[in-house]
């Protein structure tokens, strides 16, 4: 019985130590992320907008696009605050995203699930995804918004 055991130790202890690695738990993120669907909405000539689903794409999200006339209807029903509006909204989780938050930030919200409508970036932040201009990239913030229309900084970039 005890040689079973050890037998059974000896086996098992490689599969802990892959499970516990760093590593495994980054690639565990990732495969979750590549399950992640995400509802895009945007008009069909805006091309940051494209550039941000490739951002996503790359992060392992799979997006569904839908180019639509006029995206304020959709973010109005979303509940999107008038000051955060961009130019594309995403449904993803439960959650609003707004324009060019970066794949990492939602990667974020998605694990802590905090009680937010969704996050946003307001405007077109230069250096954001879907927004780079070369080496230049201007400091921006990802707010958080409820349903109730308050807001919190949620992450800051450079």
């Amino acid at each position: 019985m005890n040689q079973m055991l050890t037998r059974l130790a000896v086996l098992c202890l490689p599969l802990l130590v892959l499970v516990e690695s760093p590593a495994s738990a980054q690639a565990a993120r990732a495969a979750k992320t590549a399950a992640t669907k995400m509802e895009i909405y945007k008009t069909a000539t805006c091309g940051c907008c494209g550039k941000w689903v490739e951002h996503m794409k790359a992060a392992g999200f799979t997006p569904a696009v839908h180019d639509v006339p006029d995206v304020t209807p959709i973010k109005t029903k979303a509940g999107v605050p008038a000051n955060l509006q961009s130019c594309h909204t995403a449904l993803v989780g439960g959650y609003v995203i707004e324009g060019h938050v970066p794949a990492d930030v939602i990667q974020k919200l998605l694990a802590e699930k905090p009680k937010v409508a969704g996050i946003a970036v307001a405007g077109m932040p230069a250096g954001s995804p879907g927004m780079e201009q070369g080496a230049r990239t201007d400091p921006y913030e990802v707010i958080a918004f409820t349903a109730e229309g308050k807001t919190s900084v949620y992450a800051k970039r450079p």
